[in-house]
């Protein structure tokens, strides 16, 4: 039961540490603030996490965690391999993940050069896992030589699309964002495509 208690709260204290970081950004991010938000001490806070570091880490993890499951839900409704593309295009677009706020937190994530390398290593482990997503789905699609290629395409829109919302105002429209990369996606299917099997 002890046990089960750590593993909530150590989530509820990710879930605080990002929405701080979302709030406020990750250089103004403190842990009296985060303590505030999630109801704690700042004693029990560090019972659960050594360093504001490892905080950040699991906000980290806790965020791609939501990516994921915005993915896993729609590729579960995807009938052809190219829905399959496109489910993962959605679940890294969807209204949820694409607000300014939260890609606001990523791209301080991204761009905090002075970084640990863990955390460094942790954001390529999750691109890797998008760029997998899409190569998987897109080998039903193209030529062998083509995947990887088109793979980073898309991802790099992806990424394009998460930097534009976390810099714009007024003017970002995610559904023109989205459809560019999907236009991307069926432009690169009629020119480098596999044939279907008569």
């Amino acid at each position: 039961m002890r046990k089960k208690m750590g593993v909530i709260r150590r989530a509820e204290l990710a879930r605080a540490t990002f929405d701080t970081l979302v709030e406020d950004g990750l250089k103004d991010m403190t842990v009296a603030r985060i303590s505030r938000r999630a109801g704690l001490t700042q004693g029990l806070v560090h019972h659960y996490f050594k360093s504001k570091e490892e905080m950040v880490e699991a906000a980290i993890r806790l965020a791609s965690s939501a990516i994921s499951k915005e993915v896993v839900t729609r590729l579960a409704t995807s009938a052809t391999p190219r829905d399959r593309v496109v489910a993962v295009i959605d679940g890294n677009l969807a209204p949820s993940v694409l607000t300014q706020g939260v890609t606001q937190a990523w791209l301080a994530f991204g761009t905090d050069s002075n970084g640990p390398e863990t955390r460094r290593r942790l954001l390529r482990v999750i691109d890797r896992r998008m760029q997998s997503n899409l190569r998987s789905a897109l080998r039903l699609l193209l030529p062998d030589a083509a995947v990887a290629d088109v793979a980073l395409g898309i991802a790099t829109m992806i990424d394009g699309t998460w930097m534009h919302c976390a810099l714009s105002h007024d003017e970002f429209n995610a559904e023109e964002a989205r459809q560019r990369i999907v236009d991307y996606l069926d432009m690169q299917l009629d020119r480098r495509g596999t044939p279907p099997p008569d």
